[in-house]
């Protein structure tokens, strides 16, 4: 990438993170549907710019002007895009976590529209009056998808259809094979394989396997470090209400 690149004018984003920069400005990370994640600094964001800062807020619909010098540039401008996907309790969380997956998965600078796209369906689900955490799933399953590591849930590694019926050990980076009687592995059912791929939603034993699997499948590129939004989840859980807006955003 060149050391500089030409403006670039209101485009759609979201907001993963962000931290005060110096005296009164912030250092955001965007998840933006032309750029894929940027580091930007919003000059006077926390001083003399009014109302910046309250604009800068997680699931907030937003079009972004930014100029890019290297790996961190500069926000020109902000406007929200349309109202705020208002998050509680656990779809709070859940966000939080949608972000926080895409901070440390997602390379700078690399697009990722279809992502964009289902990150912003994912949110306006979890908004909606019956959030599920089967759109967790799908969303993980996206992800995946856009890095280049989906994974294999319509045939076996041998180039079968998956049978609902059948029982699969799941190799992770090779794919899912018929499971032998009483073999120690990562077990998954056909019919979860397939709630996966077709986004269908499932029954309870499903929604476990389907959680189990995509939790080691993104185990393999998440590393050892583990996630603060489950850690505030589990706290939540024991106060009994979700963390506040700027818990996750600024340290």
């Amino acid at each position: 990438m060149s050391s500089q690149s030409s403006p670039t004018t209101l485009q759609p984003a979201y907001l993963l993170h962000r931290r005060p920069y110096r005296e009164t400005s912030l250092l955001i990370e965007a998840f933006t549907a032309s750029a894929g994640r940027i580091a930007l600094i919003a000059k006077g964001a926390r001083g003399g710019r009014k109302g910046l800062a309250a604009i800068l807020q997680p699931f907030q619909p937003l079009l972004l002007s930014w100029t890019l010098r290297g790996e961190v540039g500069t926000l020109t401008a902000v406007e929200p895009r349309e109202l705020r996907v208002a998050l509680n309790g656990t779809a709070l969380f859940n966000g939080f976590y949608l972000n926080e997956l895409l901070m440390r998965l997602l390379a700078r600078h690399d697009p990722h529209p279809a992502l964009f796209d289902s990150y912003e369906k994912t949110l306006h689900l979890f908004s909606g009056p019956s959030p599920d955490e089967w759109f967790l799933r799908l969303f993980e399953r996206d992800l995946l998808d856009s890095l280049g590591y989906g994974l294999l849930l319509e045939q076996s590694v041998d180039g079968q259809p998956i049978q609902p019926h059948i029982n699969y050990c799941y190799h992770l980076e090779h794919g899912p094979a018929a499971a032998g009687a009483n073999e120690r592995c990562l077990q998954v059912s056909g019919a979860t394989l397939l709630a996966l791929a077709t986004g269908e939603v499932p029954g309870e034993q499903t929604r476990r396997e389907a959680k189990r699997l995509m939790r080691a499948a993104l185990g393999l590129y998440l590393g050892n470090k583990p996630l603060q939004s489950r850690e505030l989840f589990s706290q939540g859980l024991v106060a009994g209400q979700p963390p506040a807006a700027d818990s996750n955003l600024e340290e």
